[in-house]
């Protein structure tokens, strides 16, 4: 079998995959973040398994985000940007140029 070329796809069958790559970035993506702000005590399994899992399309990140999480995220693991309960990296570990 011959590989097709992108101009030999229909208009609906190019916007099916490209919605199918957009729903596996999202995903993905999603998973990762989810995976780095969840402490290693709320993940079933090792968070560098399932972080290379993630990568196994399309079932690793389905899979982590239906089985990995063992608990809700703590309330400031929620809070996406700047906000005042979070305080910058180098604030917390001591190296502010006063």
């Amino acid at each position: 079998m011959q590989r097709r070329r992108w101009s030999e796809y229909s208009t609906r069958q190019r916007a099916a995959i490209v919605a199918g790559a957009a729903v596996e970035i999202v995903l993905t993506t999603t998973a990762l973040v989810d995976l780095a702000r969840r402490p290693a005590d709320q993940v079933r399994g090792s968070k560098a398994l399932w972080a290379l899992g993630c990568f196994v399309q399309p079932v690793g990140p389905v899979a982590y985000l239906a089985l990995g999480q063992a608990g809700d995220l703590p309330e400031d693991a929620r809070v996406i940007g700047p906000g005042p309960q979070r305080t910058s990296v180098v604030a917390r570990i001591g190296l502010g140029c006063a």
